[in-house]
């Protein structure tokens, strides 16, 4: 089977289990899921979600954010990974939209990335989730499956999201990354997968991938 015909089939299988696409991540606007995404990094989307209710009572907006200290912003984050690091980048990000975009959260790739604590994946997620531009944000759960599932050899994530972005239709990658997140989360994880019970991997992966992961 070719590459774009088992994408195909992949798209059906997704489609049929997770016709609805919620945003892991709790939020109220862009500003605040750009808060939740840079919070994210190395971290569970469960913890975020336990710690965002703590900051946004204290800064949900972006002028609110850049007064808080960086001690005070690390503090409200603690429990999360690299707190002290996130917590300055916060701050600064909050301060260069209040400088550069009138405290508004930029609908544009390179402005986005420009700021503190902002790379391509954070960016990818706004764009798409919070102002519905087409874009394949790519995770560790996105980027492992698409290598079992011989849709791109793994080599990098940034040849991962190209690869994806060429075998699904455009119009479906903003409901697409989701699926392939909750999925990875819910049939395919790690370690401990029996790739011959799988929905995807029993026909996606190949005979020597799946020999393999039968053996751990």
């Amino acid at each position: 089977m070719r590459r774009a015909e088992r994408a195909e089939r992949i798209g059906r299988i997704l489609d049929e289990l997770y016709p609805e696409t919620p945003i892991p991540l709790d939020h109220r606007d862009p500003f605040t899921l750009l808060v939740a995404v840079m919070l994210s990094a190395q971290t569970t989307d469960k913890k975020v979600n336990e710690v965002t209710p703590g900051l946004f009572a204290k800064a949900s907006t972006p002028g609110r954010l850049a007064e808080l200290p960086v001690t005070t912003i690390a503090q409200l984050i603690r429990e999360i990974g690299l707190a002290p690091t996130k917590a300055k980048n916060l701050q600064a990000m909050a301060t260069l939209l209040l400088e550069r975009h009138d405290g508004e959260v930029p609908a544009d790739f390179e402005a986005l990335e420009a700021l503190p604590g902002v790379g391509h994946k954070t960016a990818s997620v706004v764009m798409s989730q919070a102002f519905g531009v087409p874009a394949f944000p790519v995770d560790t759960h996105i980027h492992r499956l698409a290598a079992r599932w011989r849709l791109s050899d793994g080599s990098t994530v940034v040849k991962t999201e190209h690869d994806l972005q060429r075998v699904f239709p455009r119009d479906t990658w903003n409901r697409r990354h989701l699926q392939i997140i909750f999925f990875g989360r819910e049939h395919c994880p790690a370690r401990g997968h029996d790739p011959t019970r799988c929905p995807i991997c029993s026909w996606a992966a190949s005979k020597k991938r799946i020999r393999e992961e039968a053996r751990r």
